[in-house]
């Protein structure tokens, strides 16, 4: 049994436009999102075993505030492919994982995460910022996911915690 965490990063900014797309930092709201989701995850005790993230600044900066309130003790790992990747290379690098890591999260970005979502669960869901999907392989190897693999056990927004 595998477990995959699909994290978007949090709403980051646009103030500053001389910075490059990969420079954005987060906005406050999407600091204050992934507090949110990190302290969701607390909350639901659930535990990561692997996290692999975009190397871009909101998605550096979505996995420390995330993994902070988490209390998650997962050292993350960046992986340049994630950053603005297509289906084909975020599959790649979930079908590399480690096989004695069975709880992962990959903290990316859009449309690939919405992408690899629909393709592993033939569920399409839109995935907002700092939006996380909880999905599920009946398998003993990352090498085995594919289309339609996965089950989608839950999917939660920070919008859906603002108006639990």
């Amino acid at each position: 049994m595998r477990t995959l965490y699909l994290l978007r990063h949090a709403k980051s900014s646009w103030k500053d436009a001389s910075l490059a797309d990969f420079d954005r930092p987060l906005n406050e709201r999407g600091r204050e999102a992934a507090e949110l989701m990190g302290r969701f995850i607390a909350s639901e005790n659930l535990n990561v075993s692997l996290l692999i993230s975009s190397p871009s600044a909101r998605t550096r900066e979505t996995t420390q505030i995330l993994l902070r309130f988490a209390g998650l003790s997962v050292e993350p790992q960046f992986d340049n492919r994630i950053y603005e990747a297509e289906l084909r290379t975020l599959v790649q690098v979930v079908s590399e994982m480690p096989d004695d890591k069975d709880v992962a999260m990959l903290v990316g970005h859009n449309p690939g995460m919405e992408e690899l979502l629909a393709f592993l669960t033939q569920e399409t869901r839109q995935m907002p910022t700092c939006a996380l999907a909880k999905i599920s392989f009946d398998c003993s190897s990352w090498k085995e996911i594919g289309a339609g693999k996965g089950k989608l056990e839950w999917f939660v927004t920070p919008a859906d915690l603002l108006s639990a």
